[in-house]
């Protein structure tokens, strides 16, 4: 029996009230075909637990988390506030015990507990981020724009956008606290914006939304020191491409060998293989995606087809996908969405 799966994509919600999609994933054709939908305000990103059993959502007054059905469907466990504006990005630790949850708007942390059955316990840290960055329209104070753990479950890595550092916090996994250990500089004026580990936990990469470019850091723990050294710097552009152009999300490939990014302005998308051994990327292809503002891209889980979620278009746009001639051919009509951001695949039990 082949593996079957669902996708589901995350929604800004000025034309209805439905957040969240439910799609069942064609892997053959690279089609999506709606299922269900969930009625929630504004699920600008959406994340699912490391044992699949639990998905959580940003949504205008908190977060609100779902627990997976076995056909993919959701069922609405409970709500939480954040005890501040809303979020942008979200994930759990490892262990799936605690929910990170990034500020863009007020540059804050929000830990909450999650109980054994998906449901929210309190929030046990808050975190504000200070200072100043450049005096240029947003990029002037704190704007939390991503968390994510180092995969040996022992630091946050909290993404500031405005403040063009990464700052990376020790986790009590008993009282939930955050403590701040060590700062990752970026290039001034580059804006980090989302981070993805490698399957090992040893390479971290963080994308840069006005730099256009992807930094690959050397990640290792010495005796409770947390230690990054970057060992590439790579752009997500063409050497020709429209000016004005924003990097957005990262995403991985399901196998872990493929790292893309899209660049908004450009209307692009750009894929990367991972090596292995060094955790470098080499450029397969950046190419356009036939819709304005990608917010999110990923390959579906063959690694032949891709989805682009394009936010201003409101459209999906899908492609096969040839890695060794370095392709993309679009293979269907784009798909109405309103406002599409965030798009993730999960496999169902057999």
């Amino acid at each position: 029996m082949s593996d079957k799966y669902v996708a589901y994509v995350s929604t800004y919600t000025y034309g209805d009230d439905y957040g969240i999609r439910v799609y069942d994933v064609d892997l053959e054709q690279g089609k999506l075909t709606e299922k269900d939908k969930v009625q929630i305000t504004n699920s600008s990103y959406v994340t699912i637990t490391h044992n699949r059993k639990y998905l959580y959502s940003i949504t205008d007054f908190g977060v609100e988390g779902y627990k997976i059905l076995d056909d993919g469907t959701l069922d609405f466990l409970g709500k939480a506030s954040i005890n501040g504006m809303r979020g942008c990005y979200l994930s759990t630790d490892n262990n799936d015990k605690l929910l990170f949850v990034a500020g863009y708007h007020d540059g804050k942390i929000t830990v909450l507990r999650l109980e054994n059955d998906g449901t929210f316990g309190g929030i046990t840290d808050e975190i504000f981020h200070k200072g100043w960055g450049n005096m240029a329209e947003r990029s002037f104070r704190p704007h939390v724009s991503c968390v994510k753990m180092t995969r040996d479950n022992k630091y946050l890595c909290a993404a500031d956008l405005g403040m063009d550092y990464t700052d990376v916090y020790e986790v009590n996994h008993t009282t939930g606290k955050l403590k701040l250990v060590d700062i990752i500089h970026s290039d001034q004026e580059s804006a980090p914006r989302h981070i993805k580990f490698s399957k090992s936990g040893r390479f971290m990469y963080i994308v840069h939304e006005l730099g256009n470019t992807i930094d690959v850091y050397d990640y290792s723990d010495n005796n409770g020191n947390p230690e990054f050294e970057r060992i590439q710097q790579i752009c997500t552009l063409n050497e020709y491409h429209a000016s004005g152009s924003a990097a957005s999300a990262l995403s991985l490939s399901d196998d872990y060998r493929y790292l893309l990014s899209s660049n908004a302005g450009d209307n692009s998308v750009v894929m990367f293989k991972i090596d292995d051994n060094s955790g470098e990327l080499s450029k397969l292809f950046c190419l356009p995606v036939s819709g304005d503002y990608p917010k999110d891209v990923a390959l579906f889980p063959d690694n032949k087809h891709l989805v682009s979620l394009n936010h201003e278009s409101n459209t999906m746009t899908f492609f096969s996908v040839d890695t060794e001639k370095g392709l993309i051919v679009m293979n269907q009509k784009e798909i109405k969405v309103d406002k599409p951001n965030c798009i993730i695949f999960h496999k169902l039990p057999r």
